[in-house]
C-alpha cells in the first residue's frame, strides 16, 4: 500500500518543489536496477526532491519481434519488490492489460498506463480497483482536453488518485513535439501533470525497427517543463545508455542525472519565490 505520506507529497499542488520519476526503461538484472535505484536515491536524498522509482517488468509493446521485452515477470516483479523494501523506496511500473495491473498492482505504488492504452477502459477501470495511484501518459492522438475523459474513468472507479503525463503529439511521421500549453491544460482537472522528458525525445517507427532518439534535449524539455510549473518529471536513466537493453537511444546517463537536477531544483525555487 502507498505510503500517505508519499500521496501527500505527489498531490500537494502547493509544494515549492516537483517529484521525480525515474530509473531504467525495463528490469535487465538485479545488479543494474539496485545501482541506479540507489544511486537515484542518495541524489535526491540530498536535493530534497520526492523520488519514484521506475521500471517496467516487461515491454509490451516493443517494436519488432526479436526487441528484448523482459528477463520474466515473476523475476522482475521480486527485483522491483527487494528494490521497495530494501532502500524504502516507492515503485513505479507500465502495464499492459486488466490481469498485469492485478499482478502488478499488489506490489508497486505507481501503475503506468502506457501512452497507445490511456483509452483502454478496462485496463484503466483494473488499475483504479488497485491501491495504486495511477499514471496515464498521454496518447500522441490526444488533446490534452480529451484526457479528462481517462481522469473520469480512474474517479469514477472510486479511485481518487490519478496522474497524467505529457509525452509529446506525433508530427509526421518519425516526431514527437511537446506543447507546453497542455500541462496547464491537465492540470485544470486538479491531478498532477508529469512530463516525461525522454520519450517526449523518441524518434518512432524508424526503418531499423528500433525507436531512435535524441536524449542531448532530455535537459532541455525538463528546463522549459520545470519554468512552465509541471508537478513531476519522468526521466528513464541508465549507466551506459549504448548498453541498455531497451529504449538505450532515449535515457539520459546516469551520471548526468545530478548536474540536471540541481539546475532544475534552482530553476523551481527562481519561479516560486
Amino acid at each position: 500500500m502507498l505510503s500517505f505520506d508519499l500521496r501527500q507529497r505527489l498531490f500537494n499542488s502547493q509544494q515549492n518543489s516537483f517529484f521525480l520519476l525515474a530509473g531504467p526503461c525495463v528490469v535487465e538484472d538485479r545488479t543494474m536496477v539496485m545501482e541506479i535505484a540507489t544511486a537515484l536515491q542518495d541524489i535526491t536524498t540530498e536535493l530534497n526532491i520526492p523520488f519514484v522509482f521506475k521500471a517496467s517488468y516487461k515491454k509490451a509493446n516493443r517494436s519488432s519481434l526479436d526487441s528484448f521485452t523482459g528477463i520474466g515477470d515473476a523475476k522482475a516483479l521480486e527485483i522491483l519488490a527487494e528494490v521497495k523494501s530494501k532502500l524504502d523506496l516507492p515503485i513505479m511500473t507500465d502495464v499492459h492489460s486488466p490481469e498485469e495491473a492485478h499482478r502488478a498492482g499488489k506490489i508497486v505504488d505507481i501503475i503506468q498506463i502506457p501512452a497507445f492504452l490511456c483509452r483502454q477502459t478496462e485496463l484503466l477501470v483494473a488499475a483504479a480497483n488497485t491501491p495504486c495511484i495511477v499514471n496515464i501518459k498521454k496518447g500522441q492522438f490526444m488533446s490534452p482536453e480529451a484526457m479528462g475523459f481517462a481522469v473520469d474513468k480512474i474517479t469514477q472507479s472510486e479511485n481518487d488518485f490519478p496522474m497524467l503525463t505529457e509525452r509529446g503529439v506525433t508530427f509526421g511521421y518519425h516526431e514527437l513535439l511537446v506543447d507546453m500549453r497542455a500541462i496547464p491544460v491537465m492540470q485544470s482537472f486538479g491531478y498532477p501533470v508529469v512530463l516525461d522528458c525522454t520519450h517526449a525525445n523518441q524518434k518512432p517507427n524508424q526503418s531499423s525497427g528500433t525507436t531512435g532518439g535524441r536524449p542531448q534535449f532530455i535537459g532541455t524539455l525538463a528546463r522549459a517543463g520545470i519554468a512552465v510549473g509541471v508537478d513531476g518529471l519522468f526521466i528513464e536513466t541508465h549507466p551506459k545508455p549504448n548498453q541498455a537493453l531497451s529504449d538505450g537511444a532515449n535515457m539520459l546517463p546516469l551520471h548526468e542525472m545530478k548536474p540536471l537536477l540541481q539546475m532544475l531544483v534552482k530553476i523551481r525555487t527562481a519561479i516560486t519565490e
